[in-house]
């Protein structure tokens, strides 16, 4: 796609001029003012373009209803301390999406015109940048689907990519204050199956177990590995942090690789090692640990939820509860969402080059 880098002429306003109440906004979908649309068809992509058009017409066969080719991402821009509009690392959001594209037999984005696009999109929509100091962030949500007619089971012949974008608050209602989750009675992804892509369908896969959960209390549910169900994986929408008594951060590594890679984890842990001086130990976490209480913290997180402090896990039909994160994060996940927090808005040096500036 790198001959197609001209996206065309867009209105360019002020930044966070849209008339919104910033310090309350919902995790919600706010239409902005345009969205970013390419299309591929005879094996290229075509020139992409701005368009102020949120809708998609396709044909009822197309591929995305019969058999659910589509990949996403997602990434946030920050207006940050000295004024400009920055995103976290959307290089590694294109490298994941560019090795999801290809578990779906879908087209790949060439790496840099994606970084391209996320630059171009969010110039185009700085009017929903939220302003420095407000919490909140521009949500930039990158996505494919197949939008060929396909009735046999196959590829399709042709596909959409799009960024939308939207002004968002904290994911989990009340941002830093501590969840409660619940085991869950169901499988996210299948061994060896797709949950280490991100693509709806494995989302799609959560929503029932999710809403058991919302109706019996609970915000989210940890899923456990589908081949003994008996390691911890992840939640519906984010990796799993865990805190020892000694302070190492334990990151549960997936049995049958069906945790997604998180950007946000990813980050945690080599702040931890190289800023904080942690000890890190990436490795299979069993249920029994967390019914034996050998953890003091523990925490989601993922591009939408940062970082949230988990205070109690039911599971086997008892409340367990984490210590250290029943009035908020932790001290040890404190301080690492604070850290990488202070990256995103430029309150603090960033030594791993993780900040694009846009603007």
């Amino acid at each position: 796609m790198n001959e197609n880098f001209n996206v065309g002429d867009y209105e360019i306003k002020p930044v966070s001029s849209a008339n919104l109440d910033w310090e309350n906004l919902p995790f919600d979908y706010v239409e902005t003012d345009y969205s970013l649309v390419a299309n591929y068809s005879d094996g290229k992509w075509q020139n992409a373009c701005m368009t102020k058009d949120h809708t998609i017409t396709l044909n009822e066969c197309a591929n995305i209803f019969q058999y659910c080719q589509e990949v996403f991402e997602g990434a946030k821009a920050f207006c940050q301390k000295d004024g400009t509009v920055a995103c976290f690392r959307p290089w590694a959001g294109a490298q994941r999406m560019y090795y999801s594209a290809a578990r779906l037999c879908m087209p790949q984005i060439d790496i840099p015109a994606y970084v391209y696009f996320i630059d171009e999109v969010v110039k185009a929509n700085l009017s929903y940048v939220p302003p420095y100091g407000s919490g909140a962030a521009l949500y930039l949500r990158p996505f494919m689907i197949g939008t060929g007619k396909t009735i046999g089971v196959k590829p399709a012949s042709s596909y959409q990519f799009r960024i939308i974008t939207t002004p968002v608050g904290p994911y989990f209602k009340g941002g830093e204050v501590s969840i409660k989750c619940r085991v869950a009675d169901f499988d996210r992804a299948a061994p060896r199956g797709t949950g280490a892509i991100k693509a709806g369908l494995n989302y799609a896969m959560s929503l029932f177990p999710y809403m058991q959960a919302k109706e019996e209390g609970y915000a989210e549910n940890f899923f456990l590995d589908p081949k003994t169900n008996t390691f911890v994986d992840e939640t519906g929408g984010a990796n799993i942090l865990f805190v020892s008594k000694s302070g190492t951060l334990v990151v549960p590594k997936s049995l049958t690789n069906s945790i997604l890679n998180s950007i946000t984890r990813r980050s945690i842990v080599r702040i931890a090692e190289e800023i904080c001086g942690m000890t890190v130990v990436e490795r299979v976490v069993s249920l029994d640990e967390i019914l034996d209480e050998s953890f003091v913290e523990c925490g989601l997180c993922g591009t939408a939820a940062v970082v949230s402090p988990v205070s109690t896990v039911h599971a086997n039909g008892m409340d367990i509860e984490f210590p250290n994160s029943q009035n908020g994060c932790g001290p040890v996940l404190g301080e690492l969402r604070s850290i990488l927090r202070e990256i995103q808005l430029g309150e603090r040096e960033d030594p791993f080059d993780w900040i694009d500036k846009i603007y």
